[in-house]
């Protein structure tokens, strides 16, 4: 990891649900840190654990799934999907070296602005202190 400087986060967010809970952040000037980047998906269950390794390899410190919980209009098996997913990836982050806890998941709605605001500013402050303790 980096020294110095603040923790990248890659953010999967969804087009119809967490999306727009980023967008209202936005809107409601709520601040959250600028090294969190995002990149929507059509659902949380459409992630691929080669993607979240792709982005440790890219640099991020984090990865951050911004699931779509009950209200995924996919289907009623995306939490489900979505944590299979989170499961295999913490497998695959084990068997390199990875420290499991550089990957969160948890439910973002729509309206979750001061929601997701808090989970950036939580997880970049813990992948901050685990810089810290690896230094």
């Amino acid at each position: 990891m980096k020294t110095n400087i603040q923790s990248k986060i890659l953010v999967f967010s969804t087009e119809k649900i967490s999306d727009p809970a980023i967008d209202l952040a936005g809107l409601l000037k709520k601040h959250y840190p600028p090294s969190v980047y995002t990149i929507n998906v059509p659902c949380s269950s459409s992630v691929k654990p080669k993607w979240i390794l792709h982005a440790f390899d890219k640099g991020f410190d984090g990865v951050f799934i911004a699931a779509d919980g009950t209200d995924c209009p996919y289907g009623e098996t995306c939490s489900d999907n979505t944590a299979n997913i989170v499961k295999q990836a913490h497998q695959e982050m084990k068997a390199r070296g990875i420290d499991p806890a550089r990957l969160k998941m948890a439910a973002i709605c729509s309206v979750c602005a001061e929601s997701f605001v808090k989970q950036m500013i939580s997880f970049t402050k813990a992948l901050e202190n685990e810089q810290k303790q690896e230094n």
